[in-house]
């Protein structure tokens, strides 16, 4: 007997079954966490969205629509949850710079002589949406494709906000090689 797929718990959960959203939650919590941790870069706070992005699913398994893949909707809801806590975090970091204007003396990454933590400094200088995309195609092996109905934009697009994160990536870490 086969697992029934995601959209089959998804639809199942809808219809009160709640024992198909805790299979979900088995099946994706990993990734979607793995996911949220390199799109925010830092352990805690991903944990508190994936719950919220979990939440989230809780409330609006009334919109979601029969047929949909569940997976893309789903990092669709993390992906917006990320990006609202990022825009959050630099807001309170505006704020805290206007009120203490003491420079920091150490600069994040410079010195750090493994690869994997200068990769993760230079995504997190990446704008959200390019982020985003470089996560999603070379960490979580996404197409362009489910990229760009994940976000609800064009392959084109897509491709767009990759390339363009891939070229900020090497400036950044070509920058950080010569420091």
């Amino acid at each position: 007997m086969r697992s029934p797929t995601d959209e089959e718990l998804m639809e199942r959960f809808c219809d009160g079954e709640h024992a198909a959203f805790e299979a979900l939650f088995a099946r994706h919590a990993g990734r979607v966490q793995g996911f949220l941790t390199r799109m925010v870069r830092d352990g805690p706070l991903a944990e508190d969205l994936l719950q919220t992005t979990f939440l989230s699913v809780i409330r609006a398994r009334g919109r979601y629509e029969p047929g949909t893949r569940f997976a893309p909707w789903l990092l669709t809801i993390a992906a917006n949850a990320a990006r609202d806590a990022l825009r959050r975090r630099q807001h309170v970091e505006a704020f805290s710079k206007e009120r203490d204007p003491s420079p920091s003396s150490v600069q994040p990454g410079v010195g750090d002589p493994g690869m994997r933590r200068r990769l993760e400094d230079a995504l997190q200088q990446l704008p959200p949406d390019q982020r985003e995309a470089v996560i999603l195609s070379k960490v979580e092996g996404w197409s362009f494709e489910e990229i760009a109905s994940m976000r609800g934009i064009s392959v084109g697009a897509a491709r767009v906000r990759a390339h363009r994160g891939y070229e900020k990536l090497r400036q950044l870490l070509e920058g950080l090689e010569e420091a």
